[in-house]
């Protein structure tokens, strides 16, 4: 199959699956335009402030796609492209769309609370508790992946087998650009609080601030270590993960939504223009090296199929900046599907560099192999390859460090959420509860045992981070099914995802556990290993109980007291 064939199918069905399935779930579930959104009814300046269609869904997506849709076609590709294609499909439209709708759509109908909030309302406190507890961990180990995985993009040197070490110019480039980025978004933020200038005026100067940061980058590459980016990329966590929205996340999606339409339309452009040949095979076969398609490819192709973790960003960021109830089916529905395409052209950029062609150029890492194929392909119409290469890798790094604090944000609350219930007086609490309770405590602690973890690398956490990131899309399915079934709404489209999921993860989890505990027996583990092993047992029991909870929920009889949302 060529890239060009493999574009247009994927054009074709996630745009039918946004006409038609995304507004048949809007009808079915309903919204009201006239409905005063939690954005405004609960503003507070610091996470809940109304927010433009297009700045919400820059956000949406720059924070659900990450590193992810990238790294995972990539790495799942050992089973051939037809696998990898049709779980990107039937996964990104029935399973991820689905799920990231539901959340967003349980949330706003909730003063924008939680999916932990949403698992007390309608399955109990003890469910809330054990929810959040694994969102926690689960945040742990996503701050841990992807914090390794932009760390590798910035990494400015290499060291060969010699041990002779060379500076790597694209990485840093892309690392400066990245950080003049970032301080371009907290000016760009400043500017569009204090001034009233209209939207062609703060385009135009969005457009400006994100040339001179590519400019300046290029001209002037930094070149840091990996254990230094580590440090850096943490200290930079910790201040997004408490500042007001207004003055980081926000601006820096609207910069990040000019990224995005670069990103999909220039892959595109440069699909179609080069037409790749696909040189993987359609199939390969069902044990790869021992490791077998079930569950592997369902939880290592996670973000472009369905991700827990969108549920997160849902229902803990995106929708406390919602204007209108109208803008939840394009900010999540459709940023699903935008992700499910940004992994087709993952699954086509590994297609191309099927016969070694990304390791004799040096590309190692999953951002750097995609990055290199789109400028290969828009290479063709003459623009220039260390251009494109750097515009790709800092989109990738941005839309990482957006999945980065916002997920860091999402552990912090967690971690609050966890100590507080609505018993609880806030004015009166006991010297412990304030201390949990304190937003640079409760940040502090989930960054330090992210940035251990960390240490282990992305290539050793990415499996147990599938697997519980699919295990807490069993849990928001489960949610927001429970939802849906005591507000009188039709829920029937969540099951199927629900009890496909939970097959999924419970086996891939258990082989993890598996496989730490015979080498803790045999060889030992060293920290980072030991911790995988500990929070694979962990996130298992955890998910187990709150799935169980959850589905005995759905199999009681209405309850009419709780349909009035």
């Amino acid at each position: 199959m060529s890239g060009i064939l493999m574009m247009i199918i994927a054009i074709v069905v996630l745009g039918g699956a946004y006409l038609l399935y995304g507004r048949y779930l809007q009808n079915k579930w309903g919204i009201d335009p006239n409905a005063k959104t939690p954005a405004y009814e609960m503003e507070d300046g610091v996470d809940y402030v109304p927010a433009d269609t297009n700045v919400v869904f820059g956000h949406q997506f720059a924070s659900i796609a990450g590193a992810g849709p990238i790294n995972g076609p990539i790495q799942a590709a050992i089973f051939g492209w037809l696998p990898v294609l049709l779980w990107i499909l039937i996964g990104g439209v029935f399973f991820g769309a689905v799920q990231d709708f539901a959340s967003m759509y349980a949330s706003v109908k909730n003063k924008g609370r939680t999916i932990g909030y949403i698992i007390e309302e309608y399955i109990g406190k003890l469910g809330k508790k054990l929810f959040l507890l694994f969102c926690w961990l689960f945040c742990i180990l996503v701050v841990a992946a992807f914090a390794d995985v932009v760390a590798g993009t910035f990494n400015g040197f290499s060291v060969s087998e010699a041990g002779k070490v060379t500076k790597i110019a694209a990485n840093g480039a892309v690392a400066t650009t990245s950080m003049i980025f970032i301080l371009e978004a907290v000016g760009l933020g400043m500017f569009l609080k204090y001034t009233k200038f209209n939207k062609w005026i703060n385009t135009a100067v969005a457009i400006v601030l994100l040339v001179a940061a590519i400019a300046l980058g290029l001209h002037f590459p930094m070149y840091v270590g990996l254990d230094a980016w580590h440090l850096i990329i943490f200290v930079y966590i910790l201040i997004a993960s408490v500042a007001p929205v207004w003055a980081l996340l926000q601006p820096r999606d609207y910069l990040n939504s000019y990224l995005l339409i670069f990103i999909i339309v220039g892959a595109i452009v440069g699909v179609f223009v080069a037409n790749p040949s696909c040189n993987l095979q359609a199939f390969t076969s069902f044990n790869v090296d021992g490791q077998y398609m079930f569950p592997i490819l369902f939880v290592t192709i996670a973000c472009g199929a369905v991700s827990g973790f969108h549920s997160l960003v849902s229902s803990g960021t995106a929708s406390k900046q919602i204007k209108n109830e109208k803008n939840m089916l394009p900010v999540s529905f459709g940023a699903m599907l935008m992700e499910s395409m940004l992994a087709v052209i993952a699954l086509i950029a590994v297609a191309s560099f099927a016969k070694g062609e990304a390791e004799a150029q040096g590309l190692t890492t999953q951002p750097q192999i995609f990055a290199g194929a789109i400028a290969n392909f828009l290479s063709v119409i003459g623009l220039p390859h260390s251009l494109v290469f750097t515009l790709i890798n800092l989109a990738v790094s941005a839309f990482a460090l957006t999945s980065l604090d916002s997920v860091a944000r999402v552990g912090r609350l967690s971690f609050q959420e966890f100590f507080l219930d609505d018993d609880v007086d806030q004015d009166n609490m006991s010297p412990f509860l304030k201390v949990v309770t304190n937003k640079y405590f409760a940040t502090v602690i989930t960054l330090v045992l992210a940035y251990f973890l960390t240490k282990v690398g992305y290539a050793e956490i990415w499996p147990l981070f599938g697997s519980a990131n699919q295990l807490l899309s069993v849990l928001a399915l489960v949610a927001c099914a429970v939802f849906l079934k005591k507000t009188k709404r039709k829920g029937f489209m969540l099951w199927g995802p629900m009890v496909f999921m939970m097959a999924v993860t419970f086996t891939a989890l258990s082989m993890t556990i598996v496989k730490l505990s015979k080498a803790f027996m045999t060889t030992g583990l060293d920290v980072g290993n030991t911790l995988q092993l500990i929070f694979a047992v962990l996130l298992l029991i955890l998910g187990v109980l709150v799935a169980i909870q959850g589905v005995k929920k759905l199999l009681e009889k209405t309850d009419d007291k709780k349909a009035t949302a």
